[in-house]
């Protein structure tokens, strides 16, 4: 049974007056002390203190298995643009502003869609936002597929940019989940997770407690908590469950308030430049692929990769085994250093991480340009997309840390729909200045990481080994 006594803002029963308690803090859990007389004043409890004695179990893994969907769709999502580009370009006779553009209607989609799919999760709860996220993202993607034309082509793109930004909910969902110790060893291994039957998810995954307490639903979040409790054989705390409904639910001032201003400004650039580098990285190997770009430095209209038609250079070479096989390889990167990202976390905590992750990268963006084998350019590519992958692995999660539950998911969707501004921009220099130079294509997204490198020093919180502890206290420090 439920050690779980409810008690709420009136009740007669509370000993202690408390304000809303829905926020991730930024200093370490401090153990209260049991009354004396524990009859008359019983403990306190909040929903994060809850799920720390929970700990982890079955439900985690059930959990991970199920959600790792919200990787998987956004990672196909970007994958397919980057190998149908070679097809489209020559299917449509396409210029290279024009398959720029497919990628570019795409993370339209995700920005314009994003902060709303974060303002309906904070208002009317995660779930429902995440499961409307997949049917809406794969019912326009198999639209995609019947196209007629170009312009539907990018129409019905965009759409599936808009669910997917809801899908990317599903991230806090799992944050909110998990307990503080196990954060930064699990969530990086959602790179790994498999994507389950869609139809079999709603049973399985409750609604966020921590949403449903800050909505005011304390008898919804203690069922919650009990189920997650038996799932992993272990039991609840003994205590009241005490949080008043919350009134600024998605009210995006909290993010612009004066204790989390400078981190949502610096949050805003750090998640622009990872989905600027990180979808550069993508569409570039792709460009460099395609054209034959490897080790020209003066890509003039007359070099061999280049077909005239109709006035414009059109490059109609499709992917071979080695391109395709390159791709791949590179792909892998994206997982086979998480145990490194894990380590990372764990040792320099999340701001040191992100400036280690995002100077490396600009590095890798700068040795990409070296006239190399195509064994040479495929480890370059592999350790390239390892370091952009692990610095978006860092941000998604350090928000998720930063924010409280009120503003969480809307703080998340204004950070996506920041990052689309980037990924927007990421085709035209990958796919349109890779025509005109290598190197010229490369260094923005070098200096850009660079740049965010040094600003990830003034985030004013360190996010490692905390807890989810009351919005109150947050706004205090």
């Amino acid at each position: 049974t439920s050690g779980f006594t409810l008690v709420g803002e009136q009740s007669p029963f509370s000993c202690i007056k408390t304000q809303l308690v829905s926020a991730i803090h930024l200093q370490e859990v401090e153990l209260k002390e049991t009354p004396a007389d524990d009859h008359l004043c019983p403990l306190s409890l909040f929903p994060y203190e809850a799920v720390e004695f929970i700990g982890f179990g079955r439900f985690h893994i059930l959990l991970f298995f199920i959600m790792g969907s919200s990787n998987i769709v956004e990672a196909m999502e970007i994958m397919l643009l980057a190998v149908v580009s070679p097809e489209i370009r020559c299917e449509w006779r396409l210029e290279n502003w024009q398959v720029a553009l497919v990628s570019t209607m795409v993370f339209l989609g995700f920005m314009l869609c994003g902060v709303l799919g974060g303002y309906v999760a904070d208002r009317y709860g995660r779930w429902k936002v995440v499961f409307g996220g997949f049917v809406w993202s794969a019912y326009f993607s198999l639209l995609t597929s019947f196209a007629p034309s170009y312009s539907w082509f990018i129409f019905l793109r965009s759409l599936v940019g808009c669910g997917v930004a809801g899908v990317s909910q599903g991230f806090v969902l799992k944050a909110e989940f998990i307990p503080a110790k196990h954060r930064a060893f699990l969530l990086p291994l959602a790179s790994f997770e498999l994507d389950p039957v869609q139809n079999q998810q709603s049973p399985f995954i409750p609604e966020s407690a921590r949403y449903q307490v800050s909505a005011g639903n304390v008898d919804a979040a203690v069922k919650t908590l009990q189920w997650i409790a038996d799932m992993n054989r272990s039991s609840l705390p003994t205590g009241q469950l005490v949080e008043p409904a919350e009134t600024g639910r998605g009210n995006w001032r909290i993010l612009l308030s004066p204790s989390l201003r400078r981190t949502s400004l610096l949050l805003w650039f750090s998640w622009f430049v990872a989905s600027f580098s990180y979808y550069g990285s993508v569409l570039s190997s792709s460009e460099l692929l395609e054209k034959n770009l490897l080790c020209v430095t003066n890509i003039e209209w007359e070099h061999p990769a280049q077909r005239r038609l109709s006035g414009a250079p059109c490059y109609c070479i499709p992917f071979g085994f080695a391109e395709y096989q390159t791709l791949l390889i590179s792909c892998l990167g994206e997982v086979a250093l998480v145990p490194v990202n894990i380590c990372l976390l764990n040792v320099f905590g999340r701001k040191m991480s992100l400036a280690v992750l995002q100077l490396l990268a600009a590095i890798f963006f700068m040795m990409v340009n070296i006239c190399t084998t195509m064994f040479g350019f495929t480890l370059l590519l592999f350790l390239l997309r390892s370091l952009v992958s692990m610095n978006f692995n860092v941000v998604y999660i350090y928000t998720a840390e930063v924010y409280p539950t009120v503003a969480r998911s809307l703080g998340m969707g204004f950070c996506t729909s920041f990052s689309r501004i980037g990924g927007m921009m990421a085709p035209f220099v990958a796919q349109v200045l890779m025509s005109q130079s290598v190197i010229l294509a490369l260094t923005p997204f070098a200096v850009a990481c660079a740049v965010c490198a040094l600003g990830n020093f003034l985030l004013p919180i360190e996010t490692k080994g905390r807890a989810l502890l009351p919005e109150n206290e947050v706004m205090k420090s």
